[in-house]
């Protein structure tokens, strides 16, 4: 599983003309999900991002959690996260899991985020063409893949 983190003052996601999904202060998660994965990935990874101090304390160092900072979550799932640009112009994206996988691990992770940050997280829509839009803060942008801690 592989996500990327972004701290932001404020990110929304539109589909189709329609928000659904619009944060403050938080996280803006993109996330790339493969066949391998699994509960034992969403455990870790959504603590991690719960728990991860990467928020400003009182003296500007990055010493709180999302948790600390009462923040925000915008989750989107991202396949290309598993591209393989290795050979040729156009990437593959075989390592990317089939929405029969992806979708039930992408709903664990809501459920699992919300559950770990004490309030609902806020999402794109699994396969949509979605807009993103954000304001990174910092800017802070972190990767994180399970497999290669």
């Amino acid at each position: 599983m592989r996500a990327i983190l972004q701290r932001v003052t404020q990110a929304s996601v539109t589909v189709d003309d329609k928000i659904t999904g619009s944060i403050k202060t938080g996280l803006l998660i993109l996330l790339g999900i493969e066949d391998a994965d699994t509960d034992d990935d969403i455990t870790r990874l959504s603590s991690k991002i719960v728990n991860l101090r990467i928020f400003n304390d009182a003296q500007g160092v990055m010493n709180l959690s999302i948790k600390e900072v009462n923040g925000e979550i915008l989750l989107v799932s991202q396949f290309t996260l598993y591209a393989d640009s290795k050979k040729g112009n156009r990437p593959s994206y075989i390592r990317a899991s089939k929405p029969p996988i992806a979708i039930p691990l992408y709903e664990k992770m809501i459920t699992a985020l919300s559950n770990g940050l004490g309030k609902q997280v806020q999402t794109g829509i699994f396969g949509a063409d979605m807009k993103v839009a954000l304001v990174n803060d910092g800017p802070i942008t972190i990767f994180i893949d399970t497999r290669h801690p």
